[in-house]
């Protein structure tokens, strides 16, 4: 288990500076996500706490100890790549063992840590095959195993799913929310796809330019983001903004609301667009249209009938409009 606290911490690449005065505190046994659009900074903040880069200033602690200059093979931190880097020309089973046996650890203990990562991960059966004979999910839940085996103090996993097809990575996903369960491990874990942040975290970091915009709880950075950004970042599809005179009685000088927070009016209607575009999903339509010559999108339960060139009717409850002032900072 352990504890990772940053103090201070900025990259500088020549005269560019990528990471701003990172200060955070991530849990013993917390997932916690790094998330942003690309070029944000987080695999560069992954890598200074890996050991794989230092920090022109600042300070990295693991469970108190200041291991800002401490090499990466000395921090027990275990990381788990994009791409697998699986050695092809050796077993699943030499893969998880490789690193234990350069560390001249015991070969019966060897056997017992691949024998139970190999049972958490369920690739028992493939412990003889080599990774060319793997499909990509199963190869991804070998690179997992071989961080596993080394019973490290915390996982850094850096877009692990990232390779694998939609519907691998959703079930791929769920493995690893099991996986934390059962271990109670510190995790962390980067990615662009918000979705898998929302699902995963205890806590998300949302990046962006290098500087935290906002750390909170999935439900937190959903119900209650920082700022505009935050707000247009979180949540699929993004937040409607609009200018506050297009919701009267609304403070700020933006206001936003979710598409799944409108609903099609029964009586008085509070906004009026015109469709552009249906998509018709069965369980969910879900309506691009303009208010005036503004973009709004809508997500309507069921299966619903409209048409481009429609108008449609909307409402909504005043208790989900989220408001921003000039600077995009929230107003409560």
């Amino acid at each position: 288990m352990s504890r990772i606290t940053l103090t201070d911490v900025s990259r500088s690449f020549g005269s560019v500076k990528v990471l701003h005065d990172i200060n955070l505190d991530i849990r013993d046994g917390e997932l916690i996500v790094f998330v942003g659009p690309s070029g944000c900074g987080k695999s560069t903040l992954l890598r200074l706490i890996a050991g794989l880069d230092r920090p022109t200033s600042g300070k990295i602690a693991i469970n108190g100890e200041d291991v800002t200059r401490v090499a990466a093979a000395d921090r027990g931190l275990a990381m788990v790549f994009q791409s697998y880097a699986l050695y092809p020309h050796m077993s699943v089973r030499q893969n998880l063992a490789f690193g234990l046996e350069n560390a001249r650890m015991p070969k019966p203990e060897i056997e017992q840590r691949i024998a139970e990562a190999a049972r958490m991960l369920n690739i028992e059966p493939y412990l003889d095959r080599r990774p060319g004979q793997l499909s990509g999910g199963q190869r991804q839940r070998v690179a997992i195993g071989r961080a596993i085996v080394r019973n490290p103090t915390a996982f850094l996993l850096d877009e692990p799913l990232s390779n694998l097809d939609a519907e691998l990575r959703i079930s791929t996903r769920a493995e690893l929310a099991a996986l934390h369960e059962r271990l109670s491990a510190t995790m962390i874990y980067v990615t662009h796809d918000q979705i898998e942040a929302m699902t995963l975290a205890d806590r998300i970091v949302v990046l962006r330019d290098g500087r935290i915009e906002q750390v909170g709880t999935p439900l937190d950075l959903y119900n209650k983001p920082a700022n505009l950004f935050v707000a247009g970042f979180i949540g699929a599809p993004r937040m409607n903004f609009l200018p506050s005179d297009k919701l009267p009685g609304t403070a700020g000088s933006t206001v936003g609301i979710r598409p799944q927070h409108l609903r099609a009016a029964d009586g008085k209607a509070k906004l009026k667009a015109k469709v552009t575009l249906v998509e018709a999903l069965g369980y969910e339509t879900v309506v691009h249209g303009l208010l005036d010559d503004l973009p709004l999108l809508a997500v309507l339960p069921g299966q619903k009938s409209f048409e481009a060139g429609d108008t449609i009717a909307l409402t909504y409850d005043a208790e989900n409009l989220h408001a921003f002032d000039e600077q995009g900072q929230r107003v409560d």
